[in-house]
């Protein structure tokens, strides 16, 4: 028998959620410890003994079974690899992991591209059907960043990144590009300082991509003239990183994966 442990807290470690996050989904009746629906805060369990299930996805307490399907949201740093492993022995994405979720039996791999100077939403999963929805060119799924850029684009500069411009053999799709304010952003990407001080150094811009080619955003922007300084992904498809702290990871919910699903196949493009 293990020592038990609070069920918020051990979901919490597992990445589920924020204890603050898994105490809702117990009030709204979507947690079940043994088959059964939790009615209260604070419980303890076995994780060797007991069995839970947000839901209806049955959490891994300890090791997931081999054939567990495991879709995982993270806000990865800067200075993390997107990949699982790395021959100079840099940091990777799966070192940021719960170790429940870094044995070579999950077989976890990140969904998609995030280069190792930006940060934001990551999703890692062994779901082969999962990746195919959204890294296949044919699936257009919006993905959303907050981009600091050098200088200030001119309204001429904008509408050439929302029309699209020639890269290397091929034109971009058309992206929406809008200002945005720096007040409005998260602590994590802009200190109280520097978002109440308006600079004519730099400019934030929301950016929506419909496609994937590599780094992307930064060869754009470069070739505009204005190099990228910070780059943070906020939201693939309507699902958003919401208050997942720096560095942290939660298991995706079956009904936002069911969506994602949904709204890559609705953007598919023969």
């Amino acid at each position: 028998m293990a020592e038990l442990q609070r069920l918020q807290k051990l979901l919490a470690q597992k990445g589920v959620a924020s204890r603050r996050q898994i105490e809702r989904l117990i009030r709204e009746g979507r947690v079940q410890l043994n088959g059964k629906q939790v009615v209260q805060m604070g419980v303890k369990i076995d994780p060797e003994q007991d069995w839970v299930q947000v839901d209806g996805r049955r959490i891994p307490l300890t090791a997931a079974p081999e054939d567990q399907s495991l879709p995982l949201m993270l806000n990865k740093p800067c200075g993390y690899l997107s990949t699982c492993q790395d021959p100079f022995h840099r940091s990777t994405v799966l070192d940021l992991l719960p170790a429940t979720y870094r044995g070579q039996d999950q077989r976890l791999y990140p969904i998609g591209r995030l280069d190792r100077d930006s940060s934001g939403l990551l999703l890692l999963s062994n779901d082969g059907d999962l990746t195919l929805h959204l890294t296949h060119p044919r699936y257009h799924l919006p993905k959303t960043y907050l981009v600091e850029v050098q200088g200030q684009p001119s309204p001429h500069v904008l509408q050439q990144w929302k029309e699209g411009i020639d890269l290397d053999d091929s034109r971009t799709l058309p992206a929406e590009v809008t200002l945005q304010d720096p007040r409005s952003l998260p602590d994590s990407l802009l200190s109280s300082d520097r978002r109440n001080s308006a600079s004519a150094l730099t400019t934030w811009l929301r950016v929506v991509l419909h496609e994937g080619k590599k780094r992307q955003i930064r060869r754009v922007a470069s070739r505009l003239g204005h190099p990228v300084l910070t780059l943070h992904r906020i939201a693939v498809g309507s699902l958003h990183l919401g208050d997942l702290q720096c560095g942290q990871c939660r298991l995706l919910l079956p009904t936002e994966v069911a969506t994602l699903k949904h709204e890559s196949q609705a953007s598919y493009v023969s």
